[in-house]
């Protein structure tokens, strides 16, 4: 076996948790390679460019980008390296079009968000009050803590006795969900369809199903370190993180497809590519979602129970139907904010191109467009078997008619958009399964039923010796910070058992 085909960790995958995973991991003084199918780093937080635009792949709402606390995780991956980007703060976090003529806008400020709705609900202030209070206290406990691995018993000691009352504060929202919270102080039934687009608009899931951890970090962060976006684009984020991994060390390959995670003894020692190379390590990390992971990249008639015990619980969150836009600047009225929600009937909100949501990038950073344009990214929730079984010709048809829809909406809110489009393309979840190597093109995971808040999400490690997973099939769940999280998490757990 060549010492050029040994690591001490290899990660399949560059998404953001595993390049967080990666870089930790380097920084330390692993041997570390990371194995990436596509051209550049990133999955969901890639980029592209067309024609003069510089597109995101996903979204473009960056939590993690701040500069106090615990909870800026991007901004601490990034430092451990010794890399840093400029972001530049959003100062609406989202603007909210809505059934019943509810227009409402997230300000950065606390008491100004506070206020906008209080000023559509007075009769429910002292509940909003308590329950975005209640948020900050969750987030609070968060901000007060080194976040690292949940798995490693001398960590959590060493926390406990520095932060005991945090520690408790969490333990008792680790069980809840947000939905339990909001209805103790808030009774007006369009108040409490109000939280759950709130928490839909990143869990994909209504507030009774998402957990009170993630509402009270979500909520509250937009407030503390905010919404920031990376100059440059989302695409920089790993861009960076690759650079600082090298810097350090680390090693990546591109167009490094990895088909089969090898085993012997029952555990995990290498990984073997579509071309046959094969690489080993005493680690090895997967980026992939659980159901790539499980069935696709190790023998399905294996499966660990406690993987089919997950797979009870949860299941694939949809895919995206995304629409990248190129358009001439005077479609947006002055003082338009950057990341909207759009939504015509509350009976749509979880259904398949339901909600909308809106990113315009160059608002923040107008160097992503050519002059005298913008980037407008709409993207919904679709899942991947509405686009199954169709001809070349019926899928570009498909492709054109629903784009032409989806234009329609946004036309209510930005006309003469159609006029003013001067470029398109259209992305579905055949392409989020083709580009991002993620099964049906899938988001991440979502509760089947309600659960209990966080303590049924898996953490790092696996059932099976030397494989350890990261990402948003991992604890805390979605979202760029969440993963980075996962990512700190889980090179903390393998530094220890690496005995780095």
């Amino acid at each position: 076996m060549s010492p050029d085909s040994t690591f001490d960790v290899i990660v399949i995958g560059s998404g953001i948790g595993g390049l967080v995973t990666a870089t930790q991991l380097a920084a330390k003084g692993a041997k570390v390679l990371v194995l990436e199918r596509y051209l550049i780093p990133g999955g969901s937080a890639g980029y592209f460019e067309r024609q003069g635009y510089k597109f995101d792949v996903g979204a473009s709402m960056i939590f993690g980008l701040g500069n106090q606390g615990t909870t800026n995780l991007l901004t601490r991956a990034l430092a451990a390296v010794n890399v840093h980007i400029h972001s530049i703060p959003d100062p609406i976090q989202i603007h909210y079009h809505l059934p019943n003529e509810l227009d409402i806008k997230v300000d950065r400020l606390y008491e100004k968000f506070l206020q906008n709705l209080t000023d559509y609900f007075p009769h429910e202030a002292m509940g909003i009050r308590r329950f975005y209070d209640e948020c900050q206290k969750v987030f609070n406990c968060l901000n007060n803590i080194e976040l690292l691995s949940l798995e490693e018993p001398k960590y959590l000691l060493r926390v406990f006795f520095q932060h005991p009352l945090a520690c408790l504060g969490l333990l008792k929202y680790l069980p809840l969900n947000a939905g339990d919270i909001a209805r103790k102080y808030i009774t007006d039934p369009l108040l409490l369809k109000f939280i759950d687009i709130e928490c839909y608009c990143w869990s994909v899931v209504p507030a009774d199903m998402t957990p009170m951890i993630n509402a009270g970090m979500v909520f509250s962060d937009r407030h503390y370190g905010g919404v920031n976006y990376p100059q440059g684009g989302v695409g920089v984020i790993a861009q960076k993180l690759v650079e600082g991994l090298k810097q350090a060390g680390g090693e990546i390959k591109y167009q490094a497809r990895v088909t089969k995670i090898i085993t012997e003894k029952g555990q995990a020692v290498g990984v073997r590519l579509a071309n046959g190379t094969e690489f080993y390590g005493k680690k090895i990390v997967s980026n992939s979602t659980r159901w790539d992971t499980f069935t696709k990249l190790l023998p399905q008639e294996h499966l660990p129970n406690n993987e089919k015990k997950w797979q009870q619980a949860y299941e694939k969150s949809p895919s995206f139907l995304s629409l990248h836009m190129g358009v001439k600047a005077e479609v947006l009225p002055t003082a338009t904010a950057c990341h909207h929600i759009i939504l015509e009937d509350w009976q749509q909100m979880t259904a398949s191109m339901g909600t909308l949501f809106v990113s315009i990038p160059t608002l923040l950073d107008p160097n992503l467009a050519p002059p005298g344009h913008h980037i407008i990214h709409a993207f919904t929730p679709d899942w991947i078997v509405h686009w199954q079984g169709l001809s070349a010709t019926e899928y570009r048809e498909k492709k054109g008619l629903v784009a032409g829809k989806i234009i329609e909406r946004l036309e209510k809110v930005f006309p003469g958009l159609n006029a003013g489009l001067d470029y398109l393309e259209v992305g579905t979840p055949r392409t989020h399964r083709r580009f991002l190597g993620r099964m049906d093109g899938t988001y991440g995971p979502i509760p089947r039923r309600k659960l209990w808040g966080l303590l049924s999400m898996p953490f790092n490690r696996t059932a099976i010796p030397g494989l350890y997973c990261v990402g948003d099939s991992t604890f805390p769940g979605q979202g760029l910070n969440a993963v980075a999280f996962s990512g700190f998490a889980c090179a903390h757990r393998i530094a220890e058992d690496l005995r780095l």
